[in-house]
């Protein structure tokens, strides 16, 4: 079943980048000013796995802002309130 971690970080992620995770994953990308942030939301099985997604970041030279693991459930719940 694994975790869904919510991912941000300065630059860009190319849609057929995010193409090697698996299960569903969602990217956002917001532009401000000359920089852009990118919110990467991704399932991942384990703590191995989360580890290969953030060494791919880095291999791709993306500076890491916030990583934070949530519930999908209970975040569902939350934008209602």
């Amino acid at each position: 079943m694994g975790a869904t971690y919510e991912i941000q970080f300065r630059g860009t992620l190319d849609v057929e980048l995010s193409a090697w995770l698996d299960g569903p994953t969602q990217v956002v990308q917001v532009r401000t000013g000359d920089s852009s942030i990118t919110c990467l939301t991704c399932n991942v099985p384990d703590q191995a796995a989360l580890r290969g997604v953030l060494n791919r970041l880095w291999d791709l030279n993306l500076a890491l802002i916030s990583v934070r693991q949530i519930d999908p459930v209970l975040d569902k719940e939350n934008d209602h309130v």
